[in-house]
């Protein structure tokens, strides 16, 4: 093999390895995209002054963008915050809806939550995420089983290696050990 063809093989490796890059972080259903704001993207998610920035901004949020601003609200515990992005949305798709239910499961409203996982489910039912965060609510009711039941199911469509897996199946553990 000529040391051309290798370079040839490399500049190709490397041409797919940026166009999935690129697909992979303009897709939309990453998370980390939006909103479009270098000065509130500059600044820390978990910060109160990354939150001031986005209510700012709030107003000409995308749903795209109030899913981004929603989601990274709720993983950082700010709960009434986040859904008032995610409430704004003009679609909510099952991102926006799961975590609708995520962040009111974690105020403590789990019907309220069960019916939102329910409605992501609808519109995708295969959005693992959303069948991970319902076994979650189901371990919180005391229904393990149930929880057993959306674990078969992210399982059939992920594998037991995918991090949604995972998640359910160590919530399992940590409630089976509590007993």
């Amino acid at each position: 093999m000529t040391s051309a063809a290798r370079v040839d093989r490399g500049a190709i490796r490397f041409a797919v390895g940026a166009v999935l890059a690129i697909l992979g972080a303009t897709s939309a259903f990453a998370k980390d995209i939006g909103p479009t704001n270098a000065r509130c993207d500059n600044l820390d998610k978990a910060s109160p002054a990354w939150a001031s920035c986005l209510d700012a901004v709030k107003g000409g949020l995308d749903d795209a963008q109030l899913f981004y601003a929603g989601y990274w609200l709720a993983r950082s515990g700010a709960y009434e915050r986040a859904l008032g992005y995610l409430k704004l949305a003009r679609h909510p798709d099952e991102r926006i809806l799961t975590y609708i239910g995520f962040a009111t499961r974690k105020l403590g409203d789990i019907a309220r939550a069960l019916a939102y996982y329910d409605k992501a489910l609808d519109v995708n039912p295969d959005y693992t995420i959303a069948r991970a965060y319902l076994g979650e609510a189901f371990l919180t009711l005391d229904e393990p089983e149930k929880a057993k039941e959306q674990l078969a199911e992210v399982g059939k469509r992920c594998g037991s290696t995918c991090a949604e897996y995972a998640e359910l199946a160590t919530e399992i553990a940590r409630y089976e050990r509590r007993g």
